[in-house]
């Protein structure tokens, strides 16, 4: 049961969401489609138990969604003859996973709700749902998102998703046009205490760069040569594999994979943050709840906008 300092929490953020975002509701398929959270939460049990990654994939895959255009699902887009979406976007391209598992999730709940539930709206449960499966916190899911017709392009992609090569002003920018603060920030990339990343993404940190602790780097580099190898994968946060503050307490001891994870904590503004987090993992759970909650809440097509796509992968 929700904390009455998080159940006040909620409230505060219901009635900040704004006109749009106000057609949002926890209750939002309780009639039109009763048992959509039971159909999710059942595909993604079976999901994460077969694959413990996948839990992480999916929850990337919905901050890459609402990243770019909001919390529209058009991620999920395919390209066409006419038209390259965000699949094939630098920060997607052979690294967004998880397309299969939503698909899964929509012929499921196309059959017991035809023409109901948006790919949205279930890419945002299946995302709380994989970070629950792994041990992390559990938040409500205001649903009611309606789906994108077109995708964004891969330089608005390119543009809005933060990479992993930023320095700390960068990213602080890139969250901040979000309306997410410096501390917003280092909640969210919290989420790196669970998932992988490729080689190709911190090679250059481990032979160039020195706030890395020396033995970690040289793990790394076994597996990471300076050329080839580009899609080898190394954890986003060692030694645990369920979701937790590791990740923070790698961050203190120079252990951060991506550059951009070093750079919150790297005699910067956000460093004490980090130091907070890495020594209460209820605290993070809290935060990430809260802070997930907003993210899912970014600029979501309602009402009449957008539709209800049948297949998740193009628009009807």
């Amino acid at each position: 049961m929700a904390s009455s300092s998080f159940k006040i929490f909620l409230l505060i953020v219901a009635l900040a969401l704004g006109s749009a975002n106000s057609q949002l509701s926890w209750d939002f398929y309780e009639s039109s489609c009763p048992d959509l959270q039971d159909i999710v939460r059942e595909v993604m049990t079976d999901t994460v138990f077969g694959e413990r990654r996948m839990g992480a994939s999916i929850l990337r895959l919905h901050f890459h969604d609402c990243f770019v255009h909001g919390c529209d699902g058009s991620i999920l887009l395919d390209d066409t003859r006419t038209v390259i979406g965000e699949k094939g976007a630098a920060p997607n391209r052979n690294s967004a996973r998880g397309f299969e598992v939503i698909d899964e999730i929509k012929t499921q709940v196309e059959a017991a709700c035809p023409n109901t539930v948006s790919c949205a709206d279930i890419l945002a449960i299946a995302a709380r749902d994989g970070v629950e499966l792994l041990g992390g916190p559990r938040w409500e899911v205001p649903l009611g998102r309606r789906d994108a017709r077109t995708p964004a392009t891969p330089s608005e992609v390119n543009s809005n998703i933060p990479s992993p090569f930023s320095d700390f002003p960068a990213l602080v920018r890139s969250f901040a046009a979000k309306r997410f603060s410096a501390r917003d920030m280092v909640i969210l990339s919290g989420g790196h205490n669970i998932g992988f990343a490729q080689c190709s993404n911190f090679r250059s940190r481990i032979y160039n760069e020195s706030n890395i602790n020396s033995t970690y780097a040289a793990q790394l580099r076994a597996n990471c040569p300076r050329t080839g190898g580009d899609s080898n994968l190394a954890p986003l946060d060692v030694p645990s594999s369920v979701f937790d503050n590791n990740y923070y307490k790698n961050l203190v001891n120079h252990r951060g994979l991506l550059h951009s994870d070093q750079q919150i904590y790297n005699g910067v503004s956000t460093d004490s943050i980090v130091q907070h987090f890495a020594t209460d993992g209820a605290a993070f759970r809290r935060a990430f709840s809260e802070t997930m909650l907003r993210m899912g809440n970014l600029s979501p097509l309602t009402g009449t906008a957008g539709e209800i796509r049948r297949n998740c992968r193009r628009h009807n």
